[in-house]
């Protein structure tokens, strides 16, 4: 399937509902572990992590970065991003509090994006990304849609992996428990 505003924007609009559906009012015992430690040792996400990232995305990454493709092209890089920057988001916010700022940081974010009035030959702007080199603008924003369909699943694999050991032998057949893969 290629990039086109139609398809993307149903995902984008729909990953608040889905996150609030999934976590609202459940207790912190399945909010707020991780699934484990990854290759490294570093810990996994808990979901509320998950959210927490996903408002620091939107706050700081894709309109961020759509704006300075933009502007710049690719004639300078795009700016950094970091990873862990929602850690203070996790640290002070609840899940409900988390659920209600990504819906806001969303709808704010999509309709900025909308304003942009982006052309299919907006998508093909170059841009410098500082660690993988030359992305599209349109590569960027299915990046986006993608993003949040990750954090979705990774999302349910923290969740499930609450029960890990509770499954007994069936943790062969279910694939969300398996490890952390290396990137």
């Amino acid at each position: 399937m290629h990039f086109d505003f139609a398809t993307a924007l149903p995902i984008l609009e729909r990953t608040p509902r889905v996150l609030r559906t999934a976590l609202e009012q459940l207790p912190s015992d399945w909010t707020d572990h991780p699934y484990g430690t990854n290759p490294d040792g570093s810990p996994t996400w808990s979901a509320r992590d998950i959210v927490a990232h996903l408002i620091h995305t939107d706050r700081t990454d894709w309109m961020v970065r759509a704006h300075h493709i933009l502007k710049h092209g690719d004639s300078l890089k795009l700016p950094p991003f970091d990873r862990y920057g929602h850690k203070p988001l996790a640290e002070t916010h609840d899940v409900a509090e988390l659920l209600d700022i990504f819906a806001t940081e969303r709808v704010s974010k999509l309709a900025e994006f909308r304003a942009l009035n982006l052309t299919p030959q907006d998508l093909t702007t170059p841009g410098m990304h500082p660690a993988l080199g030359k992305v599209t603008l349109g590569q960027l924003l299915a990046t986006w849609v993608v993003h949040d369909l990750n954090h979705t699943s990774q999302m349910c694999k923290a969740m499930a992996y609450q029960y890990h050991t509770e499954v007994g032998v069936w943790s062969q057949y279910l694939s969300t428990l398996f490890p952390p893969a290396p990137r």
